[in-house]
Order: structure tokens, then C-alpha cells, then sequence
């Protein structure tokens, strides 16, 4: 018997490393995903859309994390956004919260912090 998916979980963040530590976290709770080096990989993608929730780095190479959530909200992108972060400096909370995130974590958190935000997200 296969366990029923919860959805699809798109996660952007240029260190492979944490995409797959993040990858792990959410599949092991009933997520599909899809991961992406880069902003430009994410809006370049055919399987971009469909997400139900967004994991998104604030510090990335080229697109920052900040920039790819007011494109996506120019492209009428209703998908929430979780950003994570190891810069919580420099106001990039309270823009993000601001701009529409559905969520805000720093680097290092726990497991749970990140599910629980994105129950959070994708039940609005």
C-alpha cells in the first residue's frame, strides 16, 4: 500500500547539501519534491507550477529569494513561501513577511519548526 502524498513541495537553495537534508524532512511527512539550485532553475522549470508550498532560501546566487517572491506575485503565483535563511539580518524578515511569506526560519531549526510552518502554509 503506497502512503497518499500531501502534495508537491518545490525547495529553492543553491547548497545541495541543505536541499536534500530539506528534501528528507519533508518527503518523510507525506511531500513530494522537487528541488532547484537556483531562482533561474525554478522559473525556467515546465514543473514550476503545481506547488503547494515553496521553500526558499533568502541568500541565493543571482535571483535572490526576495526577488523570485515579487516575480512570482507579478505572475499571479499563489503558491506560499517558507523562507529559510542563515542571514536573518538586514530587514529580509520583515519584508518577507511584508511581501506575503507564509513563513520565516533561521538556520539552524528544528525539523519540526519547518513542518509545522508549512502545515501552516498550505492549509490557508
Amino acid at each position: 500500500m503506497s502512503k497518499e502524498v500531501k502534495g508537491r513541495i518545490a525547495i529553492i537553495d543553491d547548497d545541495a547539501l541543505v536541499r536534500q537534508t530539506l528534501t528528507d524532512c519533508v518527503e518523510s511527512a507525506g511531500y513530494s519534491v522537487e528541488d532547484f539550485g537556483s531562482a533561474e532553475d525554478f522559473l525556467t522549470s515546465s514543473s514550476a507550477k503545481g506547488a503547494v508550498c515553496l521553500i526558499v532560501d533568502i541568500d541565493l546566487p543571482g535571483i535572490t529569494g526576495l526577488e523570485l517572491q515579487r516575480r512570482l506575485a507579478g505572475k499571479d503565483n499563489r503558491a506560499p513561501i517558507v523562507f529559510v535563511t542563515g542571514q536573518a539580518a538586514n530587514g529580509n524578515r520583515e519584508q518577507a513577511i511584508r511581501q506575503g511569506a507564509a513563513g520565516f526560519l533561521c538556520k539552524p531549526f528544528r525539523r519540526e519548526e519547518l513542518l509545522i510552518a508549512i502545515k501552516a502554509a498550505t492549509q490557508h
